[in-house]
């Protein structure tokens, strides 16, 4: 089986900004590796004026809720790293069963790796300027103030651009490669089976398991 890997434009992001980056990236691959009868639904972004579609289904928001959770909580833990975040797809095939085990293999089809390059900022900073709260007569702070709205709004409408190019590069990548999907196991499930994996993309770990998992054609995943 063929495995494609889709390797995101990395995102220079702000923690604040994380959650929302995410949810338009994972939700536009979900959407187009989505099967069955769907309810889908377009949302409106709550930092960016971009629309994105969800499938519609309650377990895979949770999930991708869940998920970006944990990706924020281990960025918290190990800030000024760039991070790394993989939505990979796989087939289910059962191993021929043995007296004492039952077993399956996952052979995974395709790799999403999103890379955000986050900036740290000092605790209880927000990403939002409070020097317009403070005024002085000579208006020193208020030219502080508006130099800093003026670079924070060129900042995101710059990353708002990168989300919107990211987004095309994956509608780009779902209608160019097709020949590596295999057959559709159920019409009844929403998605492809698949898992979120997070980690810094310094971690070496990480690494190597990447590379495992591309070479996982006659090398499958052993799950009990």
């Amino acid at each position: 089986m063929n495995c494609e890997v889709c390797q995101l434009k990395e995102l220079d992001v702000e923690h604040f900004e994380i959650r929302e980056v995410l949810r338009c990236i994972f939700h536009t691959i979900m959407f187009h590796r989505a099967l069955g009868l769907l309810r889908p639904k377009d949302v409106d972004s709550e930092l960016f004026d971009i629309i994105y579609t969800q499938c519609g289904d309650a377990e895979v928001e949770k999930k991708i809720e869940d998920k970006i959770t944990q990706f924020i909580d281990r960025v918290e833990k190990h800030p000024n790293r760039k991070n790394q975040i993989c939505l990979s797809f796989y087939e289910v095939k059962n191993k021929q069963a043995s007296w004492f085990t039952n077993k399956v293999e996952r052979f995974y089809w395709e790799y999403w790796y999103i890379n955000l390059n986050v900036a740290h900022h000092p605790k209880g900073h927000s990403g939002k300027s409070n020097l317009s709260k403070v005024v002085d007569p000579g208006g020193k702070y208020n030219i502080l103030a508006e130099s800093a709205s003026e670079e924070r709004n060129a900042r995101r409408t710059v990353l708002e651009s990168s989300l919107r190019e990211v987004m095309f590069q994956i509608i780009k990548f779902v209608n160019e490669k097709k020949d590596h999907i295999p057959a559709i196991p159920n019409l009844e499930c929403v998605t492809f089976p698949y898992e979120i994996s997070i980690s810094s993309s310094s971690d070496s770990a990480f690494g190597m398991d990447v590379i495992r998992r591309m070479l996982q054609t006659g090398h499958p995943t052993m799950l009990s």
